[in-house]
């Protein structure tokens, strides 16, 4: 007859209980670590593997088990399974090493018209030269295992992730000129809110264009809503192109309001018009600064003879620096015009398409608001 089994003495400090109750209580944890660690709670209250697995319906070696191995490894060391030798890999280290050198390269590298290995494509290039670069084990690779090793390098040679690099070698002296404008916005602003006027007037103008607004018209009408029918508009899938508009636009930084043109192109004669655009809104004597990028048009030979006839002082042209986009503030009222005027918009021709941009700007201009630019601000000093 079998003796009466001994209670194992279990201790456990209160970081390992605070841990194990929140581990019992875990949705997202797996379940044998939810299960072990509701065993050597309740056992800590109720010191019996019979009681212990009749509450949580287990076995009560099962309990014993996990409980003995607390007692003797640790209670959070008791919930994962102990390390097994398993069997020895198939893919020696330099097969591996072999493999992630030739992920690292690109597929068309190798003879491939692919531009990128795919891991289906990997995995037959290993097993086809693997062997003959002295790598056996790789004559039977497949695509999972190809997966597996390169998730356990981190490597993703099917993807791409793009970055910039930097062409300007006067970026950060370019993008403090264009912080010190808008550090003038900021001074100006509170100079205009105590009521104190500049001795020469000024207006400070963010401007870029935004090309390529589609002119498309639908083949078919859209349907409406209908309730416990379709929850949306419903459109038909073909589509008639008209063409395409150029948005030049400026944003006064010290009033917010637009200036705006709707062109087919954005030449060197475009961004002259929107110049005298510029002129007649504003009095003689006040100074015109723009914020604008080095597009062609913005230095060429006909803007600059344009230029020359205008009043010493009249335009003042603060460029960004290349691939410095984001410095300008009107790019962040393009992004917001193209969410919701441009969004998902059909119409029948090129020219219902400018009224309609157009009319987007007046909806802007009548509910103007200031932009204001605040990143790295504290810096330009």
């Amino acid at each position: 007859m079998a003796g009466w089994r001994q209670a194992v003495e279990l201790a456990m400090t209160d970081e390992e209980i605070e841990t194990l109750t929140a581990l019992s209580r875990s949705r997202t944890e797996p379940a044998r670590r939810v299960s072990r660690a509701a065993m050597l709670l309740a056992y800590r209250e109720t010191p019996s593997f019979f009681a212990v697995g009749r509450r949580l319906g287990a076995h009560h070696q099962t309990v014993q088990r996990c409980v003995e191995r607390a007692a003797a490894d640790g209670a959070l060391a008791a919930l994962d399974e102990r390390p097994r030798p398993g069997k020895e890999p198939v893919i020696t280290p330099a097969a591996k090493a072999w493999l992630v050198s030739l992920a690292c390269d690109k597929a068309k590298e190798h003879g491939y018209p692919h531009e990128l290995w795919t891991t289906r494509l990997l995995a037959r290039h290993a097993r086809e030269h693997g062997p003959g670069a002295g790598h056996e084990c790789l004559a039977h690779l497949v695509q999972g295992t190809v997966c597996k090793l390169l998730g356990q390098e981190e490597i993703k040679p099917h993807k791409v992730r793009y970055y910039l690099e930097s062409r300007d070698a006067e970026f950060e002296q370019k993008m403090a000129e264009v912080l010190y404008v808008y550090r003038e916005v900021q001074v100006l602003k509170k100079a205009a809110a105590r009521s104190k006027k500049s001795d020469k007037p000024v207006a400070i103008v963010s401007y870029d264009e935004k090309p390529g607004i589609q002119a498309i018209a639908t083949t078919a009408p859209d349907l409406p809503p209908v309730p416990g029918v379709h929850a949306t508009f419903v459109r038909d899938h073909e589509y008639k192109r008209h063409g395409t508009l150029s948005l030049l636009a400026g944003i006064d930084l010290l009033t917010g309001k637009v200036h705006a043109l709707v062109k087919d192109r954005h030449r060197s004669r475009e961004f002259i018009e929107f110049l005298k655009l510029l002129d007649a809104a504003y009095p003689a004597r006040t100074a015109i600064k723009l914020i604008l990028d080095n597009h062609s048009a913005h230095i060429s030979r006909e803007t600059r003879a344009w230029l020359d006839t205008r009043p010493a002082g009249r335009f003042q042209f603060t460029f960004t620096p290349k691939h410095g986009s984001w410095l300008n503030l009107i790019e962040g009222f393009f992004s917001k015009f193209a969410r919701s005027v441009l969004r998902h918009i059909r119409v029948t021709s090129k020219h219902e398409l400018k009224e309609r941009v157009m009319a987007g700007i007046d909806e802007v201009n009548r509910r103007a608001v200031v932009h204001t630019w605040s990143h790295k601000l504290a810096e330009a000093t």
